[in-house]
């Protein structure tokens, strides 16, 4: 899932400390102008965006390429190809020896990662800006000379580094699952966002050279990427080695989307996730709501502002502090780019009931439902909002992948300044519209017990489904 800076966590402070900033913001907020990137946007002739947004605060370069693919791209049946790739891009290209990518950017003082998400995968770098040519033809080399070099070996080697990765973030983690037994609950199995983004073990094992190469042709492509440059830099002299490194990669072909068709859940679906590895529960509450090409999508990232953001935000107070039956709760929209999901999760302290800690979140969804929040609430949101996408803005990596992001999914590298000013409108109305629009209907109940702990899920009377791996036949009580 890719977020904006207004939904970025890591960018924002601390809750308490931003809480004492509030009242200031609060009277603040009218004079704050919309901040800006500066940016130069072109295209060459094989389809490459480039994005060039220079800054000379500091001597250091962004170098940031974002291809529209993710595990939406894949077919059923052949999941993970985008996170393969992910690692796969790090071993080497025609040019450029087996792990010589990360030893040449480290050699230079800098540091580079890449991530894959549902709908984009991206490679980046920051370094000197002295190195800017040297990052630029990496990430060519990687982008047009990767297949020539790519073996079975390296393949079988990255594969079985992703199967570990697996191992460690899902299958050896508490309740690890969580979220792919969500997905499937939420979509059905031949839905673009039904898998997870790092695949299956079976689709690792069964993906082929011949697979993967066909992927890599089809989406690895200049006209399906974008090139974002921020930092202290010469406009001339990175158009005229963006055009010799860049330049002759040929395009690929032109990529057909996936539908990706809206979903409801007609009824509640209570299911239940057993874990040996679990000393405590959790509960999770998902409904299906809509994406981030969707309008709604501002004023549903402001709903759950208002119930989790902090302290005195409405389910936190309650279930944190009032009644002390929970040790966190966090609720947040997670968008994808055609779709998404209203999440509100509860750690409960021991021996808290799930089922009133349920019988609690209906409650406060109720009222959400049913009148519109304070302004005060709302503005609370606002001013966390504002300090936290002006703060982001002061990194060059940040500052990439948010006109990165606005290029990829809506043609405009300074989305995010149009995002942040319709945030900066919502009313208390537009908040209970969406609360009435998408958390009346079907949603997920998931509960979260330590194995054999079946006694311990919320409403254990009414019928649920065991969907912990290798469990038995939906169980009914």
């Amino acid at each position: 899932m890719h977020t904006s800076l207004l939904a970025r966590p890591r960018l924002i402070a601390g809750a308490l400390a931003l809480a004492a900033l509030a009242p200031l913001a609060a009277r603040a907020q009218a004079a704050v102008a919309t901040p800006k990137i500066e940016v130069e946007r072109y295209t060459l002739p094989n389809g490459l965006t480039v994005l060039l947004s220079p800054d000379k605060s500091a001597p250091v370069v962004a170098v940031d390429v974002w291809y529209h693919v993710g595990s939406k791209n894949e077919k059923t049946g052949r999941t993970g190809f985008a996170h393969l790739f992910e690692h796969v891009m790090f071993e080497g290209s025609e040019h450029v020896a087996d792990g010589q990518h990360l030893k040449d950017i480290e050699a230079a003082g800098g540091n580079i990662n890449g991530s894959t998400t549902t709908d984009r995968t991206n490679y980046w770098e920051v370094l000197p800006s002295s190195d800017l040519q040297t990052a630029l033809w990496l990430e060519s080399d990687r982008m047009g000379y990767l297949l020539p070099v790519l073996t079975q070996q390296k393949l079988d080697t990255q594969r079985d580094v992703v199967k570990n990765e697996r191992r460690q973030r899902v299958d050896n983690q508490p309740f690890g699952s969580q979220f792919e037994v969500i997905s499937a609950a939420l979509y059905p199995s031949t839905h673009p966002y039904s898998w997870p983004v790092i695949g299956s073990m079976a689709d690792l094992s069964a993906a082929s050279l011949d697979d993967v190469k066909e992927f890599f042709r089809t989406y690895y492509a200049p006209n399906n990427a974008t090139l974002a440059i921020v930092g202290d830099f010469d406009n001339a002299q990175a158009k005229a080695w963006i055009e010799k490194y860049f330049g002759p990669i040929p395009a690929g072909p032109a990529i057909t989307r996936p539908k990706v068709p809206p979903t409801t859940l007609g009824a509640n679906k209570r299911l239940v996730l057993e874990d040996t590895k679990a000393r405590l529960p959790q509960i999770t509450f998902v409904w299906p709501t809509v994406g981030t090409d969707s309008p709604d999508a501002d004023a549903l990232q402001g709903l759950a502002s208002v119930l989790t953001r902090d302290r005195t935000a409405r389910l936190s107070k309650l279930l944190v502090y009032d009644r002390q039956l929970a040790t966190n709760v966090n609720a947040y929209s997670g968008s994808d780019e055609n779709a998404g999901e209203f999440y509100i999760s509860v750690s409960p302290r021991p021996n808290a009931s799930l089922t009133q800690i349920e019988t609690l979140v209906d409650s406060v969804v109720a009222s959400m439902i049913a009148a519109a929040p304070d302004a005060r609430e709302l503005q609370r949101t606002k001013n966390f909002v504002n300090v936290g996408v002006i703060s982001g803005l002061q990194s060059v990596l940040d500052k990439a992948e948010e006109i990165d992001e606005g290029q990829s999914f809506f043609g405009d590298p300074q989305h995010f300044a149009k995002d942040l000013d319709e945030f900066r409108a919502l009313t208390p109305d537009d908040l209970r519209r969406v609360a009435q629009k998408y958390l009346t209907g079907g949603h997920i109940v998931l509960s979260m017990v330590p194995a054999g702990k079946l006694d311990l899920i919320a409403n254990p009377q009414l019928p649920w489904t065991n969907v912990t791996p290798g469990a038995a036949a939906p169980s009914t009580k």
